[in-house]
């Protein structure tokens, strides 16, 4: 609309300049107001501030006693506040917005850290840690593992729903026995050969191809590795405590090469391609089977599909997800 110079529609420079000062003061408070005023027992040795709208962590800095935080679902963007919480054992900021690892160096009493669902590119300024045994870092976006070597207690890594494309840099993890990197980008089972104690290998969703690279992982008794595009079963004659294979949506034709996993309990072949009875025959040699699924195969349109796996191995207890009828 035209301006024809009215008074009514002249402001002064220094009438909006108030103006614009006291939107930024309401602002300024509004952001205040936002906040929420916590109750904090500082005698408590556990606290749980879930689903606050918390945005900053410096009031926390009085829990010199606490042993247990959890701070999930907030609107945390920075680590902080945390120096003179030195017995904190167990930190959760799931679910925030925090964009970086850091202020973290007092926490050495540290066990459990979990910063999953935030905005983290890069694992790094962990060192301090060494007693952590539990990290979580689940749905970030982070495209490298590094930064860990020294936390050589560690006994459980989550990494999954990030942009890892190698695994790498796990050698000073001795003490591993679980690792998850589901859906990330990963083309290669390798460089898995120091975690002598792992127990579960959770690479689902990735871009694998082959089994490979478990030869020295004998303590391996779970083994989830579906959604990839692995063609033949193999690379397992050196993991004889295996429980639970997860094989299921691959590109399998054939079941083969399982027959020595004597104490296997669970196997998961579903959504594959095995077209051939006689290859069911070798479940007759895992005595200690108890549930398998190969629904959405070929062979699970037979019409008495779930008797003759029955007929083959007595002993199993369910089939897909109905259980057996004794």
């Amino acid at each position: 609309m035209e301006n024809n110079g009215n008074a009514a529609d002249i402001v002064s420079e220094s009438d909006s300049m108030d103006d614009n000062n006291q939107m930024d003061t309401n602002s300024s408070q509004n952001e205040t107001a936002d906040e929420p005023e916590v109750s904090l027992d500082l005698e408590a040795l556990e606290i749980e501030l879930n689903h606050s709208k918390i945005q900053s962590m410096d009031m926390l800095s009085v829990l010199t006693r606490t042993e247990c935080l959890g701070l999930r679902n907030n609107v945390i963007k920075k680590i902080e506040g945390l120096n003179q919480l030195v017995t904190l054992r167990e930190l959760e900021l799931y679910d925030n917005q925090i964009t970086k690892i850091e202020n973290l160096d007092a926490l050495v009493n540290l066990e459990v850290l979990d910063l999953s669902f935030n905005r983290i590119r890069k694992i790094e300024n962990l060192e301090n840690l060494v007693n952590l045994k539990k990290l979580f870092l689940i749905n970030n976006k982070i495209s490298k593992i590094e930064n860990v070597s020294e936390l050589v207690n560690l006994e459980l890594l989550e990494l999954g729903s990030n942009r890892i494309r190698v695994i790498e840099n796990l050698d000073n993890l001795v003490n591993l026995k679980s690792l998850f990197v589901g859906k990330n980008k990963i083309t290669k089972l390798d460089n898995l050969y120091p975690l002598k104690n792992l127990e579960l290998l959770s690479i689902q969703s990735n871009r694998i191809i082959k089994i490979e690279g478990l030869d020295q992982n004998h303590n391996l008794d779970q083994l989830y590795i579906s959604n990839n595009g692995i063609s033949v079963i193999e690379g397992l004659e050196q993991n004889k405590k295996l429980q639970t294979l997860d094989i299921a949506v691959n590109r399998l034709k054939k079941l083969q090469n399982i027959e020595h996993l004597a104490q296997l309990e669970e196997l998961w072949c579903n959504d594959n391609g095995v077209d051939d009875w006689k290859d069911l025959e070798l479940l007759k040699e895992l005595p200690n089977l108890r549930t398998v699924y190969f629904e959405r195969n070929p062979i699970a349109s037979h019409q008495m599909y779930r008797k003759k796996i029955m007929l083959i191995s007595p002993q199993i207890t369910q089939i897909d997800a109905t259980m057996c009828r004794s």
